[in-house]
């Protein structure tokens, strides 16, 4: 078993889909590999084929090597709930909740998980590719670090360091980083990748030769910025593509803790839908349909929804005629009341909801975490029996009479049972799913509820499982292009070039 660590200079440096193209360059010849990433910060995640969650991000270069995802891949998830208080998930499953400064001290303890599932991963495969997190450089960081250094040290792994050029200054980044790290974490970082270059490779020839000879370590390739690339994100929010004029205007509110945001990015591929995120104290526009998204802290997004303006937003978009979508902690905001006693999200107590759904939530323990599949029932008033898949992921469970008129019905664990809500009146909706736009036929069933008219009619929804495999096989042929493979099939001791 041979293990590839590739870290970044930056946060964004690219280390994600340089994972997830190694990934799928490899499967494509036939390798046995898998992705794994010691530690995640993140808000998008995903859940895996032995009922835990990891990151989205991990679970992307999953598939990318033809597999499902598993917890093993990614053995210590933060999930913020604050900006000093995470959930702390391993190799799967909650943990518990813990400030920065105690989860600092407990990363030791972290570890172990953390090279548990990295042997039980080498066991199982050939080669492992894994990804650092951040920069290894944070020098307040660095004592019992398991996302980088730490576990390329403790694994005796090569690495690999990308450098993000569009941003400017990476032969800075790229020197900045060697320097700063240990010297035996100096020798084992065995070369360097630019990424998202624009231009003539032949103006950055000279200093590609000045930076090996100032470290001695060379320059696997040079990657080029990919225009267009929409393919899951560990943790930023993407901006959207090009759509029609007269496009379906739907707007979301960028929550401070905001999760699972890549349930938009079918939206964002749509040609008849102009999609847009709406930032803190950015005006609130005009539209045909709003989206609440999912959120790791529900109480307190729903105390910023009111401090934003937004519920007044709301009452005029439905006044109006507008549509209200709720997904997830989105739609536990539509209900009277949203109640934690126990203070799974955060404090304890009950917070008023939007009342625009005759329910209540109340946060208890035990993760729901499960792949789902089903039907929309009809309660859309558009269309019914169209079919379904995501995945649930949430502490809350929600009663009321509004569920008696359910949005969809799901299959789970031999049982048939009603997900979500429709309101009496049909503008609001919601359901607990997450990837309910995943499905071209859900995806343009709930845009023809909102209203999508002649835009819908001239443009369908992308097949956005197709569209990832496309950009995966996208991501893998820069490799083949702009890589040494040469030097990378050494580097994991594979044979020579097998196209």
């Amino acid at each position: 078993m041979t293990t590839l660590m590739v870290q970044g200079t930056t946060s964004d440096a690219g280390k994600t889909t340089v994972v997830a193209a190694l990934c799928r360059w490899l499967s494509r010849q036939g390798v046995s590999v898998a992705p794994f990433k010691p530690q995640n910060m993140a808000l998008n995640s995903a859940v895996t084929v032995d009922g835990g969650e990891i990151g989205r991000s991990t679970a992307l270069q999953a598939l990318a090597c033809g597999l499902e995802p598993h917890s093993d891949m990614n053995p210590v998830l933060l999930k913020p709930q604050s900006d000093r208080r995470a959930q702390v998930i391993l190799r799967g499953q909650v943990f518990g909740n813990m400030d920065a400064l105690d989860y600092h001290a407990y990363k030791a303890e972290a570890m172990v998980s953390v090279m548990e599932a990295w042997r039980s991963l080498s066991e199982r495969y050939d080669v492992i590719i894994a990804e650092g997190a951040g920069s290894p450089a944070e020098i307040n960081l660095r004592a019992n670090d398991i996302a980088n250094m730490g576990f390329a040290e403790a694994a005796d792994c090569p690495v690999l360091l990308v450098g993000d050029i569009d941003r400017g200054g990476v032969f800075a980044q790229l020197i900045g980083t060697v320097e700063l790290v240990s010297e035996t974490e100096r020798a084992r970082t065995c070369g360097f990748v630019i990424n998202r270059f624009r231009g003539d490779k032949a103006l950055l020839d000279p200093g590609l030769d000045w930076l090996t000879e100032r470290t001695g370590k060379p320059v696997v390739g040079v990657l080029p910025y990919l225009h267009g690339l929409i393919i899951d994100a560990e943790d930023s929010v993407g901006t959207s593509g090009e759509s029609q004029a007269n496009a379906l205007k739907v707007i979301v509110p960028l929550l401070p803790r905001i999760s699972n945001h890549n349930d938009f990015d079918p939206l964002r591929l749509h040609p008849g839908v102009d999609l847009q995120f709406i930032a803190p104290d950015q005006a609130i526009p005009p539209a045909d349909l709003i989206i609440l998204p999912g959120s790791k802290s529900t109480r307190s997004d729903l105390e910023w929804l009111r401090n934003q303006g937004w519920p007044k937003a709301i009452d005029r978009h439905l006044r109006y005629g507008g549509k209200l979508f709720g997904i997830c902690g989105g739609f536990q905001m539509l209900g009277q009341a949203v109640e934690d006693p126990d203070g799974l999200e955060g404090a304890v107590g009950s917070t008023t909801g939007l009342g625009l759904l005759d329910m209540t939530t109340r946060m208890v323990a035990g993760k729901q975490l499960r792949n789902v599949t089903g039907c929309l029932t009809g309660g859309l008033g558009v269309v019914k029996d169209v079919s379904l898949s995501g995945y649930e992921m949430h502490n809350g469970v929600s009663e009321g009479p509004a569920l008696d008129r359910s949005m969809a019905t799901l299959d789970v664990d031999g049982d048939r049972r009603p997900d979500g809500a429709v309101s009496d009146d049909g503008q609001v909706m919601g359901t607990y799913v997450h990837g309910i736009f995943d499905e071209p036929a859900v995806c343009d069933a709930i845009l023809a509820w909102a209203g999508g008219g002649e835009a819908m009619e001239q443009s369908h929804a992308v097949d956005y499982r197709a569209h990832r495999e496309t950009q995966l096989d996208r991501l893998a042929d820069q490799i083949e292009k702009h890589l040494d493979t040469d030097w990378l099939r050494q580097m994991l001791g594979l044979p020579g070039d097998k196209s």
